[in-house]
């Protein structure tokens, strides 16, 4: 039987003054311990679904649960669940509050009240698994992009959350930096915990994700593995989503000999899931 961690039950926001809402009777679930991945066009309602994740917004109409239970509004609630889901903004600029790297770590731990040798030996040992130990004392405006956004991940991972919820986390990277951000995700995948990521980049959905959420004017329109719904072709032209290149190219007919080659092509890009 399925488990979830996060659900959404007819979820209803609108920001003021907007003439329609982010959030039109949202359903959706997150499935615990998967690599799944949110799409869909501009202003479909994915960074309204993430802030409500987080409860920095608080629905309107409607019901989230964690874990099965009611999300409750109160500040000891709060905080309990902000620990267990963490949200890393499309812009890290967003999300670094500290003058050093160092500092900016250990600011939630510290908000938390933790003891002062737990919060440095969780912070030394974010810093190294992060590969951050020579930043610790550098000062964040002195990052580069992909370092701050390797910061900004650090800052949630710390907090040991259950689910990680990222927004647009490719935004701005070069192909390097992009590279060693999934290698970063697979590894914090492989220690167990959940992850959801909002993204434009539909190759990297495909090779990546293990399930697939589409949303459209804040519903959920469809859900299944990449596979099945880069197969609902008819679908996503109307609702102007592309298809990625390789799975374009695979389903295409062709002669027994290309054939041959493509089904070599897709396992190589397969497999670079493992990166």
């Amino acid at each position: 039987m399925e488990e979830y961690l996060l659900e959404f039950e007819d979820v209803y926001y609108t920001y003021v003054g907007a003439k329609k809402a982010a959030l039109n009777g949202l359903n959706l679930k997150i499935p615990k311990h998967k690599k799944s991945a949110l799409i869909g066009q501009n202003g479909c309602g994915k960074t309204t679904f993430f802030l409500l994740s987080n409860a920095l917004y608080k629905p309107q109409k409607g019901n989230i649960s964690w874990r099965g239970k009611s999300v409750k509004y109160d500040s000891s609630s709060l905080q309990k669940l902000r620990q267990q889901v963490g949200l890393v903004f499309q812009d890290p600029e967003q999300q670094l509050v500290a003058a050093t790297v160092e500092e900016d770590i250990s600011y939630g731990l510290c908000n938390l009240g933790l003891p002062h040798l737990e919060i440095a030996q969780r912070v030394a040992a974010i810093l190294l698994e992060f590969g951050l130990t020579e930043l610790a004392q550098k000062p964040v405006h002195h990052l580069s992009l992909g370092q701050k956004k390797r910061v900004s991940i650090a800052d949630v991972m710390v907090l040991e959350p259950e689910l990680i919820l990222l927004d647009e986390p490719t935004a701005y990277l070069d192909r390097l930096h992009t590279r060693n951000l999934i290698k970063t995700l697979i590894n914090i995948h492989s220690s167990g915990k959940t992850i959801l990521m909002a993204t434009h980049d539909f190759d990297l959905v495909y090779r990546w994700a293990d399930w697939v959420f589409v949303m459209d004017e804040g519903k959920l329109i469809i859900e299944g593995t990449p596979e099945y719904i880069f197969n609902q072709r008819e679908l996503l032209a109307e609702l102007q989503l592309d298809v990625p290149l390789i799975h374009e190219i695979y389903s295409t007919e062709v002669s027994q000999e290309e054939q041959i080659f493509l089904e070599r092509l897709q396992k190589r890009i397969l497999n670079l899931r493992k990166f």
